[in-house]
C-alpha cells in the first residue's frame, strides 16, 4: 500500500506533511485516518519540529471521503475478516461512538483534532479541492494559505450528512454561526477568494505550498517556548474558556517564559542583529 503520508523535517525544523494519494485527489480512507493520526503524535513529540506545514500531493489538497473504500472495509467487515485493518480502524467503521483512548476524539476526528491539539503551529496549503472531511482537515490547522482558485466546500449536506471530523465546532469559530449555517446547509462551493473573506482561509497565494513554508521557516526562527504558549493561550481563548481562567492563564505562561534561555536569547540576537539560536523547547 502506498504510504498515506510523508513526512519529511528540514534542517529549519519544518516539517512537510503530504496527504500522499494523488491518483485519488487524496481522498480519504480509513488509513489516511490512521496515517494522520499517527504522523500528529510523532511529530508532538519531537521538540526539534518547530512548525509544520500540511498539504496535498500532486494537484487537489482532498477530495473527502473515499466512499469506495468504505464500502469495500463494510464488506470486509460482514465477511469476518480477521487480516487486514487494524483494531483501530475496524472499530471506527463499526462504531463512529467509540472514542480513541485518552481522548475525546473518534478516529476521524482525531486525524484533524491532532493538528490543533499539536503544540507547533501548523499551516495547511490548499491547491485544488478540499471537499467535505478534506476541508475540515485543513481547518484543524492554525492558518490556512489557499490558491485563488481552490474550491471549498462543507460538502456532507449532499450526502444527508453533517460535518463529523470536528467541522462544527470550526466552522463557528471561524466564520461565525450564520455563516457555519449556510455552507453547512446549502453545501456550496466557495473559491479561494471568498473563503479568504469568509474567514475560512487566512490568505491566498498562487504557490499556496511555497508561501506556507516560507511562513513555517519565518515561525521556526522565533522562540519555539514562546511560539508554543503563544497557541495553547490562543487556542484556549477560543474554546470557551471563562474570562477570568484565560487571563490567569496569560499570566502563568508570561511567567513560565521571563527569564527563560530562550527569552534572553530572543532579547540579546534582536540588540545584537543576529539570527537567534533557540535551544529545543522542554516537553
Amino acid at each position: 500500500m502506498t504510504e498515506r503520508v510523508t513526512v519529511r523535517i528540514d534542517g529549519d525544523g519544518v516539517a512537510d506533511v503530504r496527504l500522499n494519494r494523488p491518483d485519488k485527489l487524496n481522498a480519504l480512507d480509513l488509513a489516511t485516518f490512521e496515517a494522520l493520526a499517527e504522523s500528529g503524535d510523532r511529530l508532538a513529540a519531537d521538540p526539534a519540529v518547530r512548525a509544520v506545514v500540511l498539504s496535498g500531493e500532486g494537484r487537489s489538497f482532498c477530495a473527502g471521503l473515499d466512499f469506495a473504500n468504505f464500502a469495500a472495509m463494510a464488506g470486509e467487515r460482514g465477511a469476518g475478516a480477521g487480516a487486514g485493518p487494524s483494531d483501530r480502524v475496524r472499530n471506527l467503521t463499526a462504531d463512529i461512538m467509540a472514542r480513541e483512548p485518552g481522548r475525546i476524539t473518534n478516529l476521524g476526528q482525531q486525524a484533524v483534532h491532532v493538528w490543533r491539539e499539536l503544540p507547533q503551529p501548523v499551516i495547511a496549503a490548499v491547491a485544488g479541492h478540499a471537499l467535505g472531511g478534506g476541508l475540515q482537515i485543513a481547518l484543524g490547522a492554525d492558518i490556512r494559505i489557499v490558491a485563488p482558485d481552490a474550491k471549498l466546500s462543507v460538502l456532507e449536506i449532499r450526502w444527508g450528512l453533517v460535518p463529523d471530523m470536528t467541522g462544527t465546532a470550526a466552522l463557528v469559530r471561524l466564520v461565525g454561526d450564520d455563516v457555519a449555517k449556510e455552507l453547512t446547509f446549502t453545501g456550496r462551493t466557495v473559491g479561494g477568494e471568498e473563503a479568504v473573506r469568509l474567514g475560512l482561509a487566512t490568505r491566498t497565494a498562487e504557490d499556496p505550498r511555497e508561501a506556507a513554508m516560507a511562513l513555517a521557516r519565518d515561525i521556526a526562527g522565533r522562540s519555539p517556548d514562546a511560539i508554543r504558549a503563544a497557541k495553547r493561550l490562543l487556542n484556549r481563548a477560543t474554546d470557551g474558556h471563562d474570562q477570568a481562567g484565560q487571563l490567569l492563564e496569560e499570566s502563568r505562561a508570561l511567567g513560565g517564559l521571563r527569564g527563560t534561555p530562550n527569552q534572553a536569547e530572543a532579547v540579546r540576537s534582536y540588540f545584537e542583529k543576529r539570527p537567534p539560536v533557540f535551544a529545543d523547547p522542554q516537553s
